[in-house]
């Protein structure tokens, strides 16, 4: 993976616009957080193989970044602290947000394909 270009990823999400997808999302804080620290609020959230069709898609922010996806039904999707992309993909769009250690916190991906 490499660090996200913002034009690239942006012309990736006005490709995939208006079609069917399939969308992978998680986020966490570690699965570990509270195991090593009691103190610490474990937090996660999944979501693989759901169906959706946006009609806007958009990145911001100047690293990390977000993206939010608006739904054609009138939802949002929304990902927020993405560091690095798939660079080399063309037919899909896999993100990541990666801490200072390099650990996984959170990854938006996108295809007409499942996962």
């Amino acid at each position: 993976m490499q660090l996200i270009d913002q034009a690239g990823v942006q012309h990736i999400l006005d490709r995939l616009k208006g079609q069917d997808l399939y969308i992978h999302l998680e986020m966490t804080n570690g699965a570990y957080a509270a195991h090593m620290d009691k103190s610490r609020h474990t937090a996660s959230t999944f979501i693989k193989n759901a169906e959706i069709r946006y009609n806007e898609g958009s990145i911001a922010g100047k690293g990390p970044y977000r993206v939010g996806l608006k739904l054609e039904q009138g939802g949002w999707v929304y990902s927020e602290g993405l560091t690095h992309w798939e660079d080399s993909e063309t037919e899909r769009l896999v993100m990541a947000g990666h801490d200072k250690e390099g650990r996984l916190v959170v990854a938006l991906q996108l295809s007409r394909e499942p996962f």
